[in-house]
């Protein structure tokens, strides 16, 4: 079968594309040309690459139909942002594939309320990103329980792997969180360091992708989280850091606004961002339709990264 990948060249695709050959399907990778996958892998030189600037094409009303063009059976779309996006690609591909994967997210749900969160909570996002995925997301469920259109989404948490600096246990993306903990000296987190993250391993969320094609029955016209097993707090994560580089705990609080004055205007931002959410989602559905298993923890993944860093002098401890 012929998967066209949009935006395949990056964290999930990594992963996701080397499955997708080595399991006989073939691949096409469509990408502005300006990214190369994480880690190498012969795979790659199985994958046909195209050339493609969507934002471009979009304004002209193309880009759904240059990808119908390419004549897929499955479209994996990993990097739509927008209803009018989303829209426009289903258009060109109804009754022309047999199965649509969108790469959601688990920012759709806005604030916690019950935790773990189900895929069937309410919805309360905020924020432009979280709000455009969300109505991404509920169109093109409803798409697929009215009009038949095969439309899956997976919705991942904060991806991580090696190539890129994870998000951090004061909830940002600041290296030097990784370095100051490695030197065992006392980190500062917001409030109580309660609030929650949730990490994914960017090889768990290509499993996810995998699943749910080879499952086809049970995925068609749902939704998944797609996370670690279990959400972390801002202090159980640093925590943890600690420990993994031979340090106790050196750990204090501050209330928020003066917490804000030890950090950059950016980095606030993304803390308030995250804190915000504290994502708390759970797996069991994705467990039992498409039989999701990840292999890592949040902790394991961060720490896969993190030695990625320092072997590849990224970050110095």
């Amino acid at each position: 079968m012929r998967v066209v990948i949009i935006g395949g060249s990056g964290h999930i695709g990594t992963y996701l594309v080397p499955t997708l050959i080595e399991y006989g399907y073939e691949v096409i990778n469509v990408t502005r040309g300006k990214s190369d996958p994480y880690l190498p892998n012969k795979a790659w030189e199985k994958v046909q690459s195209v050339i493609m600037d969507r934002t471009e094409l979009e304004e002209k009303g193309t880009f759904g139909e240059q990808i119908a063009q390419l004549e897929p059976d499955i479209v994996i779309d990993l990097i739509c942002f927008t209803l009018d996006s989303a829209k426009q690609i289903v258009e060109a591909l109804r009754g022309k594939i047999t199965h649509f994967l969108h790469c959601g997210t688990i920012w759709a749900h806005g604030h916690s309320t019950v935790v773990p969160a189900t895929e069937d909570l309410p919805r309360y996002p905020f924020g432009d990103y979280g709000i455009q995925k969300e109505k991404i997301e509920s169109y093109l469920l409803d798409e697929a329980r009215r009009n038949q259109f095969p439309a899956t989404v997976l919705m991942p948490g904060h991806i991580v792997g090696p190539g890129y600096v994870p998000l951090n246990p004061a909830g940002h993306f600041n290296p030097e969180v990784y370095a100051q903990i490695a030197r065992g000296e006392k980190l500062v987190l917001p409030n109580f360091g309660l609030e929650t993250v949730h990490h994914v391993h960017a090889s768990d969320v290509a499993q996810s992708f995998f699943k749910a094609i080879t499952h086809w029955n049970s995925s068609i016209g749902e939704n998944f989280h797609v996370v670690s097993p279990a959400a972390v707090n801002l202090r159980g994560y640093a925590e943890a850091m600690y420990r993994w580089f031979g340090h106790e705990p050196n750990i204090d609080f501050a209330p928020w606004d003066k917490w804000c004055e030890t950090v950059s205007e950016q980095e606030a931002q993304a803390t308030w961002d995250h804190i915000a959410h504290s994502p708390n989602a759970g797996i069991e559905k994705a467990r039992r339709l498409i039989q999701y298993e990840p292999r890592y923890s949040s902790i394991e993944a961060v720490c896969e990264a993190i030695t990625w860093l320092i072997e590849n002098d990224r970050l110095s401890i």
